[in-house]
């Protein structure tokens, strides 16, 4: 079955055997039509002076947003709907149990003129594959058992279970494609990629120079002359750069200033529904939240509403306890939506055996900005369901290794992961090292495993819907709300649809926005 244009509910459905010729569509611009020219500069966080090009070591920061968005490409990219698309692949093919995938790739050059081949795809993943390699992807690529090439412009992944989203791993930000050495390993030092601009300058937790090449693959990307991507980590310092002109795009506006840059004469802001979210996490297994009507009483004692408004200020919208967001392809947009319902909430309590109820949660500030804030409109809101909430202020330095995963009632932070089975199999289910409820449900557990080999999107939508309620209506995290992705940029910067998957349109601003 080929395809040239896949909608984000229809990528792989029916394609047991078939091939999918994907093609990049044009983008439906929301504002102007892009021009060529310019040179923009971007206020980023996350620099450090350790930072490398090696994409074995990105965690975030201007490093990746000049080098996903701009130096190189991947084989697949997630555009503005969430869908993945290919990019340096032309042709996806997925046999019929999704265990053996096929990347036809397009016919490009690197930067230095050399053709792209399948040697260069796979020194680039084997790069964080193996013992030695301390990856961030080492982890998404374990399942691998082999990569091979079909010919110079085709190349075969082999895995020891099946993955409809495979094509979701593959555009994972360490995976760049970079140029293959005379020994078959990844040579990153170069700097060379294939994408729409070049490295000419790098000095890390300072600046990144990127200049754009004539000869870019894309004929709709890459628009501006010039980029410099500048550490500033202070977001106070970010915003005031924004202010007085010296960069023209930030990222990361705090949510309690952006009423000051929304005042601002030609200052724009950039707000997308994101995935980042703020569980509450219950232990299962630990008295009293081992019964599942103590959890819903707890559920329906949280005023989500309250939380969006003044813990986000307004910047969010609100959760309904499972992790799948608005902006995931699967978001099950039926489910009813859980409110707050003190009388419901007493109800769950009586059938608990309680008419009351006493619980310790632990918070900080280091799980989330607002936590401790967020703590108190809880034990507020719980207080009027006959709940007692007891807060327990823990230190912010050592948080996650004190207190997260060890208190039976806490607070945690998550920024979602770019697929279903990726936020679920990390966090929900049973043999996850970092199952922080200690949920332990059959069902969910058999979906999980169904709904990654199943190629027929509306049988998976199904399933993860019906994953979404279990963990709404059995799990054990209270999930009040989602936090909008928020960015500043000068009015004369402009962009078309935007993608949620990450700040800086999913680190694409680079290549994707423009000048006017």
């Amino acid at each position: 079955m080929a395809l040239s244009n896949l909608d984000r509910r229809g990528f792989l459905k029916g394609t047991t055997a078939g091939a999918l010729a994907l093609g990049l569509a044009p983008r439906a611009f929301a504002q102007e039509t892009p021009k060529r020219g310019g040179h923009v500069r971007i206020g980023h966080s996350g620099g450090a002076t350790s930072d490398t090009i090696d994409p074995a070591t990105y965690t975030g920061g201007p490093v990746v947003t000049a080098m996903i968005g701009g130096v190189c490409n991947n084989l697949v990219e997630i555009d503005e709907t969430g869908a993945a698309k290919p990019e340096l692949a032309e042709e996806i093919t997925p046999s019929a149990d999704a265990k053996t995938w096929t990347f036809k790739l397009r016919k490009v050059t690197f930067s230095n003129g050399r053709p792209l081949t399948a040697g260069d795809v796979i020194a680039s993943f084997r790069h964080h594959m193996g013992d030695d390699t301390k990856s961030g992807a080492k982890e998404l690529l374990k399942d691998v058992t082999d990569i091979r090439a079909d010919g110079d412009n085709v190349v075969v992944f082999e895995l020891g279970s099946g993955n409809a989203d495979f094509p979701f791993v593959a555009a994972d930000y360490h995976l760049l494609i970079m140029p293959a050495a005379a020994d078959g390993t990844m040579d990153w030092k170069s700097g060379i990629g294939t994408g729409g601009y070049t490295l000419e300058e790098h000095e890390p937790g300072v600046r990144i120079g990127l200049k754009r090449r004539e000869d870019y693959w894309k004929s709709d990307r890459a628009w501006f002359d010039e980029v410099t991507l500048l550490t500033i980590n202070d977001p106070t310092a970010r915003q005031n750069a924004l202010v007085t002109g010296e960069v023209d795009i930030i990222n990361g506006v705090p949510t309690k200033t952006v009423h000051l840059l929304e005042r601002r004469p030609g200052i724009d802001l950039v707000e997308v529904t994101g995935t980042a979210h703020f569980p509450f996490p219950m232990h299962c297994d630990a008295a009293p939240y081992d019964d599942v009507n103590v959890r819903l009483a707890l559920k329906y004692a949280m005023n989500r509403e309250e939380m969006v408004e003044k813990i986000l200020r307004g910047h969010g919208s609100v959760g309904n306890d499972h992790p799948i967001a608005p902006a995931y392809r699967f978001h099950n947009a039926e489910l009813e939506q859980r409110a707050y319902d003190p009388d419901k909430a007493k109800y769950h309590l009586k059938q608990a055996g309680r008419d009351s109820l006493d619980v310790t949660l632990a918070t900080s500030n280091g799980a989330f900005a607002g936590a401790v804030d967020a703590a108190v409109l809880f034990q507020e809101s719980a207080a009027r369901a006959g709940i007692t909430v007891n807060i327990k202020n823990e230190p912010a330095d050592g948080y996650w290794s004190n207190v997260w995963l060890k208190a039976p009632f806490c607070q945690g932070y998550w920024n979602g992961r770019p697929t279903e089975d990726w936020m679920f199999s990390m966090v929900y289910a049973a043999d996850s090292s970092w199952n922080e409820t200690h949920w332990q449900n059959a069902r969910f557990n058999t979906l999980l495993q169904e709904a990654r080999v199943e190629l027929d999107t509306a049988k998976r939508a199904e399933m993860y819907g019906e994953m979404q309620q279990l963990c709404r209506d059995d799990g054990g995290a209270i999930i009040p709300m989602f936090a909008n992705f928020i960015d500043g940029k000068s009015e004369k910067v402009k962009h078309g649809a935007l993608a949620s998957n990450r700040f800086l349109d999913g680190w694409k601003a680079v290549e994707r926005w423009w000048l006017a």
